[in-house]
Order: structure tokens, then C-alpha cells, then sequence
């Protein structure tokens, strides 16, 4: 059903993006896109983009381009370059304006600002802050005029950024946080920052205000998704946005009860947004593009010859799978590698103890990007399993570290979040009746557990944890050092091996020494072998 009306809405408002443009002479058209992920020629592509814009340009039309985040992460082609590759397709493609994904600082604070420099665009966001200054980090906003029509773009950051990118990124050498994203949890300052912009955006001159938000509309993303930005502030006429992958052509009423456009295109150039104004801005209307043949040739070569330079790497075969592994259900085509056992999960978290030595070992669910079918495996589709470029580290944590860590990981459940824990050396059962009772800070990060855990019946290799004993546990720094998704219980533990080896060569190692090359059916049961057990209702 949910397939089903999501392409019925985006026949409907793709039955509306060419009337539009074709009544209205010199009107304005917004391009978008959201969470590319580096998919550069899936689907559309970015040379379909491409001739699209350059055939409404060609009709009269005023065409500008918008990405609102998670370009420049999630394949080799960002992996191997740091994003840069994506920058230069950006740069090519005529981008004018973005607002950073969570995704675009998985490289680091300096390689972001690199990018921000290489980047022919801007990059745009009202919330993300210098917190020794108080100031933002990059513009607000920015003015473009179109013709008679000032617009103005301001830029929102999802304050998620803190946990779903690293942690340690906006911090300084002493784990002090020196960079924020407005994240309180009430919401209550994100949206004056948000207020702000455009307050300060209409006093400059702007005619209309359009938000670019990389904050999407998942329930865990509340209180900053998109649709409670829109509730709680005035002045903002459309809405673009990013992050939850959404399908989204919709209308939302403002804090004066006023409807805000509001568009987001899923995933991967599924879809192009678009969101047409008249001349006078008396009209804007948002429709999505699904079904464009045209391809930009210019664009096509550009891509090609950088996939060229790394081709020959990406094509070598590593390692064999007899079974497919899976991140998506092939029953239900839904994702949960988020909320359930896998068998590909269990093939990951088993490499890093394996690979290690360690007690146990834990992998998060939103670490692990793609499935792999049964057949060759190349180094290219073990990138995109673990695209990150994370560090195995293994460090002593007490059983109670541990089972706060697991509680921790299955907070949110049945929700999806990144932070689900694949584990290995270890079993557990989760009392899903039982209301979580996990708190979390400020900044999102791990606060502690009041009342009745979750997690029940805890074995480690077969013996009961041991609150008090001291334990190895193996996984990657973002979560072992830098507190990624949250994770913080482990930090300042000692560190026994300190980034040792890259996650996609962790899980090649692990394929090739111990399983002799090949995935057998130890891991045929796509479920996973039963390290998790779900109780739905109290014994």
C-alpha cells in the first residue's frame, strides 16, 4: 500500500510539473534534489538532470539547481575521493545552492571545509554554529535575484548531525563540543534560528523564502523534522527537503496557519524535484519528475571518465557468497538492517571479532548500506556495505557498559535507528513490552537508563554477562571513540588496538582467512542465526 500510494502521488504531481511550465512564460524553476548518496547515474542521473534543466532553460524558463544534502557519501566513488569526485559533478552539473547532510561531514571537519571551498555553490545553514563564538558556521541565507522576484534560500542542518555523523568531528582535542546544530529537545532553537533567517532574509528585501532542509519526517527525527520547522515559524513559502528519503508533495500550514509548500524526492535521483513560481510570485507549485528520458551527453562523458580511474580497483573480485545477504526484507521490500537480525549483520559483527580477537563484537545497523547477492563479490560492492571508511578498534569495557550499550541500541525499536546493534560472541533477548526507559542529553548522546531494562538474559560465548567483569569488545572508532549514534558509554575506556584496519577491509579479511573465500550456508537463514530473540509480551 505504501508503494502504491507513493506512486500514485508522484504520477499525480508529475502530471503537473509540464503543465505549469509550459503556461507560464518566464517563470521561475527549482530543481532539487535530496540524499544522491553518491548514486551518479542510478535512475535519472545526474545527466538527465542535466538535459532536463538545460530543456526548460531552452523553453525561456529560469532554471536554478538545489541539493539538499547526503550528496558526496555512500559509494566508492565517494569513498575513494573523500567526496571530492561528487563536488566535481556538483560543480559540473551548475549547482547554485545546497545545505549540508549529516553525510557530507563523514569525512571530517577539515576535509568538509575542503569541499565547501572546491564547491562552485553554496553551501547554506542557519543552525550550524561555532559554539565559541555563537555564530554560524556558514551562511544563513542567500538572496538570488530573478528578474523583478528576490528569493531568498535559507539553509537548515538536521541537529541529528551530532550522532549521525562523529561525534569526536565537532569536537576539540579535550571531547569538548566546539560545533552544534541548534539541538536542544524541545525544538526550541532550531526553530528560532530557522525564524530568524527569515526574518533577517524579508528585512534584506526578499520577496518569498524558500527553506532548503536537509531534516526529512521519520518520527525519530522529532522535534526537527521538516513539517514541525514549517508548524512553528512564519515567513518560509516553500520547503525543500532532505534526510528521512522520503517521497513527500504536500502542503503544510505555518504558525499562522498558512500553507508552506513542502517537496522531497526519496533517494538516489529516483526523482527530480521540482517546484515551479511564476514570475510575480503569486504561484508555486511542486511537482516530481520520475520518468525523463533525456540524457545530457557532456555530463554522461564527465562521469564516465572519472568512474574510469578507478574502475579496473572496484571490478577486482575479493571474495565469493553462496547466500544472498541481505539488509532489505525480499518478502516485504523493507529495509531493517535497523531492527532486525540479518544474516548480513551477523556477517559483518563476526568479522570484527574474528578479525580482532575480541570478546564480542558490535556493528550499527546504519553502518551496513547494501546487500550483496549470492555470486562474486567485488571490492566495489564491499565498499558499499561499509562506504564509511570506519577504523576497527577493540577496547576493555565492563558488562555493564555493555548491556547500557545494548539497551542504548534498541531504545527507539520498532522504529529504525542507525544505532541498532549487530552483534557477535553474544546473545540477548529484548522484552519489547517493556517501554524504554533510555535518556539521552542535550546533544543526543547517551544519558543513562531509568527503570526496567529492556534487555533480558544476556550471554556472552555462552556464560552470563557479568556486570562487573571486564570484557573485549571490537568494533569501529565511530562508535568505540567517537560516540557515533550516541554511543558514549565506551569512551575513555582503554584502547587495546586503535584503528587497525579499515571496515571494508575488515569484512574482506574476515571472508578470505576465516571462511576460506566464500560465505557458506552458515549464514543461509537471512534472518540470522538467532543472536537476537524478541519477547513481545511479558512471560
Amino acid at each position: 500500500m505504501k508503494k502504491l500510494l507513493a506512486l500514485l502521488v508522484t504520477c499525480c504531481l508529475l502530471l503537473s510539473c509540464f503543465g505549469f511550465a509550459a503556461a507560464e512564460g518566464q517563470d521561475i524553476v527549482l530543481l532539487h534534489t535530496n540524499d544522491v548518496h553518491c548514486g551518479v547515474d542510478d535512475n535519472l542521473g545526474y545527466a538527465g538532470l542535466v538535459a532536463y534543466a538545460n530543456q526548460l532553460r531552452a523553453e525561456g524558463l529560469q532554471v536554478m539547481l538545489i541539493d539538499a544534502g547526503d550528496a558526496v557519501q555512500g559509494a566508492a566513488i565517494g569513498t575513494l575521493s573523500n567526496g571530492e569526485y561528487l563536488t566535481d559533478i556538483m560543480n559540473k552539473a551548475g549547482y547554485e545552492i545546497a545545505v549540508p547532510g549529516n553525510h557530507e561531514f563523514d569525512y571530517g571537519m577539515d576535509q568538509f571545509f575542503a569541499l565547501r571551498d572546491k564547491a562552485e555553490f553554496s553551501y547554506l545553514s542557519c543552525n550550524f554554529t561555532d559554539l565559541r563564538t555563537g555564530e554560524p558556521v556558514l551562511d544563513a541565507y542567500a538572496i538570488k535575484d530573478f528578474g523583478s522576484l528576490k528569493i531568498a534560500f535559507v539553509g537548515v542542518c538536521t541537529p541529528q548531525t551530532i550522532t549521525s555523523s562523529t561525534p569526536a568531528y565537532f569536537q576539540d582535542e579535550n571531547g569538548e563540543f566546539i560545533y552544534g546544530f541548534q539541538q536542544d529537545d524541545t525544538g526550541e532553537a532550531l526553530y528560532a534560528s530557522v525564524q530568524k533567517a527569515v526574518d533577517d532574509a524579508r528585512a534584506e528585501g526578499a520577496d518569498l523564502v524558500v527553506a532548503v532542509a536537509h531534516l526529512g519526517i521519520d518520527e525519530t527525527s522529532s522535534p526537527w523534522t521538516s513539517s514541525e520547522v514549517i508548524a512553528n515559524t512564519t515567513g518560509i513559502d516553500a520547503l525543500i527537503d532532505g534526510h528521512s528519503h522520503s517521497i513527500v508533495g504536500t502542503k503544510v500550514l505555518n504558525k499562522d496557519g498558512k500553507p508552506v509548500v513542502h517537496s522531497q524526492t526519496g533517494t538516489k535521483l529516483n526523482n527530480i524535484g521540482q517546484i515551479t513560481i511564476s514570475a510575480d510570485g503569486s504561484r508555486i507549485e511542486a511537482c516530481l519528475v520520475s520518468n525523463y528520458t533525456g540524457r545530457d551527453a557532456e555530463m554522461e562523458a564527465f562521469i564516465a571518465d572519472i568512474k574510469a580511474k578507478f574502475e579496473a580497483v572496484l571490478k577486482e573480485v575479493v571474495a565469493k557468497t553462496d547466500v544472498d545477504l541481505i539488509t532489505v526484507d525480499p518478502e516485504t521490500n523493507e529495509r531493517i538492517i535497523r531492527n532486525a537480525e540479518t544474516n548480513l549483520g551477523d556477517l559483518c559483527s563476526d568479522a570484527y571479532r574474528i578479525v580482532s580477537g575480541a570478546d564480542v563484537a558490535f556493528v550499527n545497523g546504519g553502518g551496513i548500506r547494501a546487500d550483496i547477492p549470492a555470486g562474486d563479490v567485488t571490492y566495489e560492492q564491499i565498499i558499499a556495505v561499509h562506504p564509511y571508511g570506519n577504523m576497527l578498534t577493540v577496547v576493555e569495557a565492563t558488562g555493564q557498559q555493555i548491556l547500557d550499550c545494548l539497551e542504548y541500541g534498541v531504545h527507539s525499536w520498532p522504529a529504525e535507528f542507525g544505532g541498532f546493534l549487530h552483534a557477535s560472541g553474544i546473545t540477548y533477548e529484548i522484552h519489547t513490552y517493556i517501554e524504554s526507559g533510555v535518556s539521552r542529553d542535550e546533544d543526543g548522546m547517551f544519558a543513562g537508563v531509568e527503570g526496567e531494562y529492556r534487555i533480558k538474559n544476556v550471554m556472552v560465548n555462552g556464560e552470563p554477562l557479568d556486570l562487573n567483569k571486564t570484557y573485549t569488545v571490537a568494533s569501529h572508532n565511530y562508535m568505540l571513540k567517537q560516540g557515533g549514534d550516541g554511543f558514549n558509554m565506551f569512551q575513555g575506556n582503554v584502547i587495546l588496538q586503535n584503528e587497525v584496519m579499515l571496515d571494508n577491509q575488515v569484512l574482506i579479511t574476515y571472508i578470505r582467512d576465516s571462511l576460506g573465500g566464500t560465505v557458506g550456508e552458515e549464514y543461509g537463514d537471512i534472518y540470522g542465526q538467532g543472536r537476537m530473540t524478541f519477547v513481545t509480551e511479558k512471560p
